[in-house]
């Protein structure tokens, strides 16, 4: 695990930006989330362009697909210099376990440490009435819960979760277990289309391991302040 706890997230599908925005930040956090739409403009070329700046990589794909695909999907990941990636705990255990078994694979390819398999639960910007309009008819906690206890029993390193979900998390699953948390606004920020959200202290404070931070940091006039601020304020 890293020591400083906030993942910058850049969002932008131009290597240039990313590039720019990730040396900016690079003393003040701990790694950046290069998500969907970077990787599918880039391609593996994206990530090697930042390798120079020395800085962990979440590659934040959310892999959701039948077992063998998820398992190829993330050996192809091979010469990615990546610490974590992510696969949506729904897509099942058997997916899950493939998912781990193939990052045992890539570090035996690469003789780099195995990159973390981290589960998503339910994205933040999900809320109870669109539980309901995909037919999940329990309660948003509950059904945080079941998709952890799911990830954790397949042998994945921990999930994405709402900061709100923390302690249900942490009862279920223990100590050990890694919690992701976007949907993480400083004071005064503005949330955006996500709907469950809290400040970086509340989230630290409440057990999240690592922080996804990204428009309050990437859109500031001075990404670099902001990051240290945040940080700071820890």
């Amino acid at each position: 695990m890293q020591k400083n706890p906030i993942i910058c997230a850049i969002d932008t599908t131009d290597v240039a930006q990313a590039h720019e925005l990730a040396e900016k930040v690079r003393p003040y956090v701990g790694a950046v989330k290069l998500g969907l739409e970077y990787f599918v403009a880039n391609g593996a070329a994206g990530v090697h362009a930042l390798e120079h700046l020395k800085i962990p990589v979440f590659l934040d794909l959310k892999f959701h697909d039948i077992p063998n695909t998820v398992a190829k999907a993330i050996e192809a990941t091979a010469g990615i210099n990546n610490f974590m990636m992510t696969v949506h705990s729904a897509g099942g255990q058997a997916m899950l376990r493939g998912a781990i078994d193939a990052s045992m694979r890539v570090a035996e390819t690469t003789g780099r440490a195995r990159p973390y398999i981290i589960g998503v639960t339910m994205l933040t910007s999900l809320d109870q009435d669109d539980l309901s309009m995909i037919g999940i008819n329990g309660q948003l906690p509950t059904q945080v819960t079941r998709l952890a206890d799911l990830a954790q029993s397949a042998g994945l390193d921990g999930v994405v979760c709402s900061s709100y979900e923390i302690p249900l998390i942490r009862a279920a699953c223990g100590n050990d277990f890694l919690l992701i948390v976007p949907g993480i606004r400083p004071e005064g920020s503005e949330m955006g289309d996500q709907k469950r959200t809290m400040t970086p202290k509340e989230a630290i404070e409440r057990g999240a391991d690592y922080l996804v931070i990204g428009r309050p940091i990437t859109k500031d006039k001075n990404p670099a302040k902001a990051a240290a601020d945040i940080l700071a304020s820890l």
